[in-house]
């Protein structure tokens, strides 16, 4: 099993717009062997960033996400634009133990 953390540093004044796209896509993860997905914000972090956090077993299928999103138009349309919210991001993969 895998821990899958994508973090976003959203422009100023995005953070909530994001949260509310990432919320709703969270729903349809399961449909693609995503489990356990949270979203995340800043507390003592750089200033607006989001983070999703999610588990899978399989980093291959979890990775073919973004290919695939067409399977499930309404995490399609949920996420919609995102990516204009964004300065900078990263992705963190580690192995629970």
């Amino acid at each position: 099993m895998y821990m899958v953390r994508s973090v976003f540093r959203c422009k100023p004044g995005t953070t909530k717009e994001m949260v509310k796209k990432f919320k709703e896509a969270a729903q349809y993860m399961p449909d693609f062997g995503v489990k356990n997905t949270q979203v995340l914000t800043d507390v003592s972090s750089d200033f607006w960033t989001v983070v999703i956090q999610s588990e899978v077993e399989d980093l291959n299928a979890y990775m073919d996400i973004a290919t695939t999103v067409s399977k499930n138009p309404q995490m399609g349309e949920a996420l919609k634009g995102y990516m204009d919210l964004v300065q900078e991001g990263y992705r963190e993969i580690f192995r629970i133990e």
